[in-house]
């Protein structure tokens, strides 16, 4: 029997992205914000209109009708599949805290930036009592 023990970086960060936001209210509906672009990939990667780790260099249209309903206008379609990875999010008050294994992240932060955010960005590796980590 043969066991892998194996390291690759693209599933090692640990990171904690957190938006702070000036009220609840703006954080709410920020998450809700982010909640709603990984839904929409994942009814646009079940109806095989993305699939995930593929570059595209087009919005599918149900992607391109949500970004103007939710006035998300930053990001590029490559971005899209962010939604995709794996990652955790959570409301805590007057933030928004994702955490993630993934280094792309690119779209979360845009999206916490356009919706009014200060964002802390950091490995829990590196901070591990900061209470968000995986």
């Amino acid at each position: 029997m043969k066991i892998w023990f194996g390291h690759g970086s693209e599933h090692s960060m640990n990171l904690v992205m957190i938006g702070h936001f000036r009220d609840a209210g703006s954080a709410a509906a920020a998450k809700q914000v982010l909640e709603q672009l990984t839904e929409q990939v994942r009814i646009d990667s079940d109806a095989g209109l993305i699939e995930i780790g593929q570059y595209t260099d087009r919005f599918t249209d149900p992607a391109l009708d949500l970004l103007q309903k939710i006035h998300v206008h930053i990001l590029g379609p490559d971005e899209m599949e962010q939604f995709g990875y794996d990652f955790n999010l959570k409301l805590d008050d007057t933030k928004v805290v994702l955490t993630t294994e993934e280094s792309e992240v690119s779209a979360f932060l845009k999206v916490l930036v356009g919706k009014g955010a200060r964002v802390e960005v950091y490995s829990a590796h590196h901070y591990p009592n900061t209470g968000y980590g995986r």
